[in-house]
């Protein structure tokens, strides 16, 4: 008889909900525990069976990940934004739980990637310098439109200057526009001295890992875009195929079609309507998306085989932003292909194909 158990949680700050179904899809147990470890171990382990475990994506999904992974067969982080059967029907931590446990058992959950702790600290440091660095841009940005909606031009970059500044807030004659845009120069001056830090100690953690060496060999590939490479992507056998890297970071074609096939005379047949292109995947990490799209627009602007590759395409007669995304999707290939083979960069990778 099958021992296969399916564990749902609901995880909160105080409690979990769990529900535990069998192979047959009959539920055998329902607990609400305190979100401790002692306490989660203990029910874990007063299971007998071959246990599958999953829970969403979230603040306590790391912690829980490592806490559990020793004493249960598998362990899935799903991702909550594709749950959509948890949307449906009445909602509590109970129910929730149930449709977790039933939706593991079937197997269809999209999992969240959770599986290289030796990148534990490089993770948390590239997530400070992402966090400060997004930061700093938005108090920049909000700067900027508080004169702009006093109507006083502040067009380049003397507007965040510190030798300039009393220069600056002198231009706004209300007393309370003033104040705020003191605090903003306040908030930009703390961020302006947080950010250098945050990158020394980035790239001190980057130099530990092997992998370093060779993603600084791609051209336009800087220590920071290696160092955040390693930290988001944490292993390159994540992704069997070049494909599967370019669907996570938002490189890949979304197609859409339907009525794909017909019946002629009898037989059937594969309809000849062509696909139809629906942009780019929307669901993707943003922060990679960014260091492949960046790469290639400054490779596009340089010199260098990239950029040979870029005129290549544009010699084709391809429009500019096609050609970029062409390149993003070329650099993220061959950062795939040096980083789980362990070979140098070669230029005569760029041969005149499809990335």
């Amino acid at each position: 008889m099958d021992s296969t158990k399916y564990i749902g949680m609901d995880v909160h700050k105080e409690t979990i909900s769990i529900a535990v179904m069998n192979s047959a899809g009959k539920l055998v147990m329902e607990s609400v525990l305190e979100t401790k470890a002692s306490t989660i171990v203990q029910f874990i382990q007063g299971l007998r069976g071959d246990l599958h475990v999953t829970f969403e994506e979230g603040t306590w999904a790391a912690w829980l990940y490592d806490l559990l992974k020793p004493y249960v067969t598998k362990v899935v982080v799903c991702n909550p934004r594709r749950n959509a059967l948890l949307k449906e029907g009445n909602k509590s931590d109970r129910i929730d739980a149930r449709k977790l446990a039933e939706l593991l058992r079937a197997g269809l959950l999209s999992p969240v990637y959770h599986g290289e702790t030796g990148i534990r600290t490089l993770k948390e440091l590239s997530r400070s310098y992402l966090t400060i660095s997004k930061d700093l841009t938005r108090v920049m940005n909000r700067l900027k439109a508080l004169y702009r909606s006093w109507a006083i031009p502040c067009a380049g970059t003397s507007v965040y200057a510190p030798r300039h500044r009393s220069e600056w807030l002198s231009k706004i004659t209300e007393a309370g526009l003033r104040r705020r845009a003191e605090l903003f120069y306040q908030q930009l001056a703390g961020l302006q001295a947080l950010r250098p830090e945050a990158r020394r100690e980035l790239l001190a953690e980057s130099r530990k890992h092997g992998a370093t060496k060779l993603l600084r060999q791609i051209p336009y590939i800087g220590p920071i875009r290696a160092a955040l490479l390693i930290a988001l992507i944490q292993t390159p056998y994540r992704f069997r195929t070049k494909r599967q890297l370019w669907a996570y970071s938002g490189l890949a074609l979304e197609t859409h079609t339907s009525a794909q096939y017909r019946y002629v005379e009898g037989q059937l047949q594969r309809s000849k309507k062509p696909l139809v292109l629906r942009g780019l995947n929307e669901n993707h990490n943003h922060d990679l998306k960014d260091i492949f799209k960046s790469a290639a627009t400054k490779a596009s602007s340089g010199a260098g085989p990239f950029h040979d590759f870029y005129e290549a395409l544009l010699a084709k007669g391809m429009r500019p932003s096609m050609a970029r995304l062409t390149l993003a999707r070329k650099i993220a290939a061959i950062t795939l292909i040096v980083w789980k083979k362990g070979v140098c960069f070669d230029a005569e990778q760029l041969k005149r194909q499809a990335a």
